[in-house]
């Protein structure tokens, strides 16, 4: 009789299992499919709405808005004197560049000081955000620097810089930037475009697509030839942030839900970024935690606002190619997310935040946060009924196959995507390169992300607070000579 109840209920639970997983599966695709098909859309209609704009005639304007572009360093000696000339070299009529060395402990500061002609000047500062002791301030004696200052700081973090450099800044707008990325030379032209389209609400943020530079011909901080990355974990990544970027972040930006702007390159209104109390210190994604926050400060303030995207490649970052530097990155984002969600956990589900609450947050609590606890589990839990005996293994080869050729196909949709629009990779072998890949990614690295993720979770329980060390190894590499 114990036997006969132990099978029943063990059936049981299988029937719901399985029932259960086909379920969310199908939620699963039927949200990414809606939100691939939104962004096809919206950027058939940017990209033709933007093909009439001249940025020449923009760039003219009279009411082009003044940016302040901030860049924390902390040991970066290996690429920062390229990457600061690449920054005062940016297709822009008023803006300034704002390095905050924060701390380092390599000859960052002094790489820059001898290379731009740097003087300690006196300056008077209004600590409008809370930030660690600024021990100096840097101009350049040569004019052809006089954009450029360097802010020598007390160690506090990335978030912490960005706060001592806009207590420094001048200008209404602030682009926040990692100094080892580079700005494509029109990237705050078009920035800046919907902050002066005329509209009824404020735009208070904007971001971009960031791109891999990997492999990439650099020289004079400047991008000369796209190539893909020949290691496998960059070219992966190459797959992640084009699906990232151009089929999600474009989408929420549409529907009016985008909760992250990357702190690789983001432009904000100043003095709504003060009036939200600045940069979270406390936080390991500053980044996401300031855009929540700036909205939910218009929000509750009954002020109309915009937060935009631009599907144009604006910026190109070094991407980490070994296994342990890439974990701790998505450890530290996982943990982030994590952060922001439960800090602001009273939006969820709330009419009051429009959109924002209804929808944007909803999807990266289930899917960003808990979908790859729930993958975890339900693999234990599959393994259990596997040795139990109790698999429909019809079933789940049926929907595994299901899973692949899903998985498959939004990778290649987002490659096409590239190929239609921006079309950087000239080369036909890269992007047969990069469908390639997205065909191994499942089996390869994404198990890898899931348990990346699980152990974020279990550090964020412990209370670990660690950013983790970024190794990099710089834009270095010399053209090749034909």
């Amino acid at each position: 009789m114990v036997n006969i109840t132990a099978n029943i209920f063990l059936d049981f639970l299988s029937f719901i299992a399985n029932n259960l997983i086909f379920l969310l599966t199908i939620v699963v695709f039927f949200s990414y499919v809606t939100l691939a098909v939104i962004s096809a859309f919206t950027l058939r209609t940017y990209m033709r709405k933007n093909s009439y704009v001249d940025y020449n005639e923009l760039m003219m304007s009279p009411f082009l808005p003044s940016v302040s572009i901030l860049a924390p360093a902390f040991n970066e000696s290996k690429s920062i004197v390229e990457n600061i000339r690449a920054l005062l070299s940016l297709y822009y009529l008023d803006f300034e560049v704002i390095v905050i060395n924060d701390g380092s402990t390599d000859d960052t500061l002094q790489k820059v000081i001898k290379a731009y002609d740097l003087v300690r000047v006196n300056y008077a500062l209004d600590y409008r955000i809370p930030c660690e002791r600024i021990k100096g301030i840097y101009k350049s004696q040569n004019g052809s620097f006089k954009r450029l200052t360097v802010i020598n700081k007390v160690n506090g973090g990335k978030a912490d810089s960005l706060n001592a450099g806009i207590n420094v800044s001048d200008n209404q707008l602030i682009v926040s930037i990692d100094a080892d990325s580079i700005m494509e030379p029109d990237s705050l032209l078009k920035l800046v475009k919907p902050f002066l389209e005329e509209t009824d609400k404020k735009v208070i943020a904007a971001g971009g697509v960031i791109r891999i530079a990997n492999n990439c011909d650099i020289e004079g901080g400047q991008i000369k030839r796209i190539n893909l990355p020949k290691q496998f974990l960059p070219r992966i990544q190459v797959l992640e942030y084009t699906r990232a970027f151009l089929m999600a972040r474009m989408a929420w930006s549409r529907l009016d839900g985008l909760l992250l702007i990357s702190g690789a390159l983001g432009m904000f209104d100043k003095e709504i970024v003060i009036k939200s109390g600045g940069y979270n210190t406390k936080t390991v994604g500053e980044d996401m935690e300031l855009v929540v926050r700036m909205r939910r400060f218009m929000v509750e303030n009954k002020m109309p606002y915009l937060v935009t995207y631009i599907p144009d490649p604006l910026c190109w970052t070094e991407v980490p190619k070994k296994l342990k530097i890439l974990h701790r990155q998505r450890n530290r984002w996982t943990r982030g997310t994590m952060e922001t969600l439960f800090q602001h956990i009273n939006i969820f589900f709330r009419p009051r935040y429009g959109k924002f609450g209804m929808l944007g947050y909803p999807f990266w609590f289930f899917f960003e946060w808990l979908a790859p606890l729930l993958e975890f589990f339900g693999l234990l839990y599959f393994f259990i009924l596997a040795f139990l005996g109790l698999v429909n293994w019809s079933f789940f080869l049926l929907l595994l196959a299901f899973v692949y050729t899903f998985a498959v196909s939004l990778s290649t949709w987002a490659v096409l995507f590239e190929e239609q629009t921006y079309h950087k990779y000239n080369s036909r072998w890269d992007v047969l390169a990069l469908i390639g890949t997205g065909f191994l990614e499942p089996f390869f690295y994404h198990p890898l992300t899931v348990v990346w993720a699980v152990k974020a979770n279990f550090d964020y329980l412990t209370g670990k607070k660690a950013w983790g060390k970024m190794e990099r190894e710089g834009f270095t590499k010399p053209i090749a000579k034909k």
